[in-house]
């Protein structure tokens, strides 16, 4: 028995590569193929297996059975094809599997299922999914607001384990020390309900007290089992997001990838436009399309770094707006998230405000130099759009950055040609190269992998206590140095291709900015060393 139990763990089993020394210790003789292969071996062999897959969504099945039953291997194999895999374990390929987890259920991959009716099983909950392991990190997710696919149920459980694998291939993060958690609060889309195949609670969404109850439960049960604990909030809803995050930020080291995470690389890539142009972040006029919990936690952020440059709160509210689906977003509306009121406007100061549910409209009214898209509206910045944005400035800044692919607001080629190549485009999908009168330019992905690796893998090795605005800034700050702004078409953000090292920077401008706020609590000093000294590496 153990020796089968060694070999269905996917953080001991190393299959063919145990030496015949191991075999005997372990009672594994026989019961693998004679020939013991080195992990270069096997990587190779598995990836030529890859290689046969003929669809995306083949090639993920096939690496998650990797991932059930090597850790180690999957990493290896991972981490030397991280820009060809990235979009196969995760975004976009992941939004398919989300969509028919219950259909096609077979392992639980170590995930914790917390079920909102059952508040008493928390604690039995997360020790029978950490079992004797060190937990150091729980992405966590309600699943209400899935990528750009909406609320998934239990489903979403997906997302808690692709972020996790994102963690361990960009920054070396330990995966024997993390836990995916999914809190089932029920669903509101129908076909989940009416599914007799789906796996989650077959009732809609639980809000309001009892709600709050359970996440109080769940943080302080997690603080208590898990002392060094860095939490991670993802894909929450618009209406709880905001709440969670802010009622939790000043108390325990914690982070929510849609609000702060994309606001850190969304503004790592304005710096990127100005340190080629030479403008001054605070002269900037920024229009947010989409006030969900991604766009409003991007406005905050880059409203953070412009008081952080001397305006004054209510100077840098004014370089603000804010459209979502009832266009822009006035005072007098009622329905507000706390989030999107600091950038609503007063109507009468608008002649024209009956006209302002159209974007284009909004373009060409306020002036923005900067627009972001997080609507998944797809295909939102029309040629209109971006040719009235090239009217307010000489090269603006039009970053598309919803997911998955189909919810694009406009891809990169269109926004290059409308543009005449003028404008700064990043995307929030891995995009081609566009060759555009004689000049390729490269696109930089909106990517958070860029950010929230790095930034988990300083917060671990510094131990720090919070999770700090100034920390946060320090992470954005860290993203410049790897781009050349002199070479034509360069991109406004690191290449994919450059994660790993890019965690590394971060991590290390984190550990740094924790120190000198004396949040780090590592006995380690060297907070470049503390970082390296963490740093998992995938070999046997």
């Amino acid at each position: 028995m153990r020796a089968h139990e060694i070999l269905n763990n996917p953080f001991l089993n190393k299959g063919t590569a145990f030496t015949m020394e191991e075999r005997k210790e372990l009672g594994l003789v026989g019961l693998l193929p004679p020939y013991i292969q080195t992990i270069e071996e096997q990587a190779e062999q598995t990836y030529q297996q890859y290689l046969k897959k003929t669809s995306d969504i083949e090639k993920r099945h096939f690496l998650m059975e990797i991932f059930n039953t090597n850790r180690t291997l999957f990493y290896y194999l991972f981490n030397q094809h991280i820009v060809e895999f990235n979009p196969i374990v995760y975004d976009p390929v992941i939004a398919e599997t989300i969509e028919n987890y219950s259909h096609l259920f077979v392992d639980p991959q170590y995930a914790a299922y917390l079920d909102i009716n059952h508040p008493e099983n928390i604690k039995a909950t997360l020790e029978n999914a950490a079992g004797d392991r060190n937990i150091r990190l729980i992405v966590v997710t309600d699943a209400e607001g899935i990528l750009g696919i909406g609320d998934w149920g239990t489903q979403g459980v997906d997302i808690s384990v692709g972020k996790l694998m994102v963690y361990t291939a960009a920054a070396g993060i330990d995966p024997a020390t993390v836990l995916p958690i999914v809190i089932d609060a029920g669903t509101n889309r129908k076909e989940l309900l009416a599914d007799p195949m789906y796996l989650g609670n077959r009732h809609e969404r639980v809000y309001g007290e009892s709600y709050y109850d359970f996440i109080d439960n769940f943080v302080e049960t997690a603080e208590e089992m898990f002392p060094k604990l860095y939490l991670h909030w993802e894909d929450f809803g618009r209406s709880t997001a905001s709440n969670i995050l802010n009622k939790y930020k000043n108390v325990i080291p914690t982070f929510n990838d849609d609000i702060q995470g994309t606001g850190i690389v969304v503004l790592g890539g304005i710096f990127g436009a100005l340190d080629i142009t030479g403008e001054k972040l605070t002269d900037q006029i920024y229009l947010c399309y989409g006030g969900g919990s991604a766009g409003a936690g991007i406005a905050a952020r880059v409203h953070a770094e412009m008081v952080s440059e001397g305006l004054s709160a209510e100077e840098a509210y004014k370089h603000f707006f804010m459209m979502d689906k009832q266009g822009l977003l006035f005072d007098d509306m009622e329905d507000l998230t706390p989030a999107q009121k600091p950038f609503a406007k007063k109507r009468e100061d608008f002649a024209n405000a009956a006209e302002l549910t159209d974007l284009a409209n909004v373009v060409k009214t306020v002036k923005p130099t900067i627009l972001v898209g997080t609507s998944t509206n797809a295909g939102a910045f029309t040629q209109e759009v971006v040719e009235a944005m090239c009217d307010n400035t000489e090269r603006p800044v039009i970053f598309p950055i919803s997911n998955p692919t189909k919810k694009l607001e406009a891809n990169a080629e269109q926004v290059i040609t409308w543009s005449d190549g003028k404008a700064f485009v990043a995307t929030g999908v891995p995009s081609n190269n566009v060759n555009y009168k004689g000049t390729d330019f490269q696109i930089g992905q909106a990517n958070n992998a860029l950010i929230y690796p790095g930034l988990g893998l300083g917060m671990l090795a510094s131990e720090a206590a919070l999770l700090t605005d100034e920390m946060i800034g320090a992470a954005a700050h860290s993203l410049g140095g790897l781009v050349n702004p002199d070479e034509a078409g360069a991109p406004v953000l690191p290449p994919f291709e450059q994660v790993a090292e890019m965690s590394i920077k971060v991590a290390e401008a984190v550990a740094k900015k924790a120190q000198e706020q004396g949040l780090a609590k590592a006995e380690e000093k060297d907070m470049e060393k503390a970082v390296r000294n963490i740093k998992w590496y995938p070999k046997y």
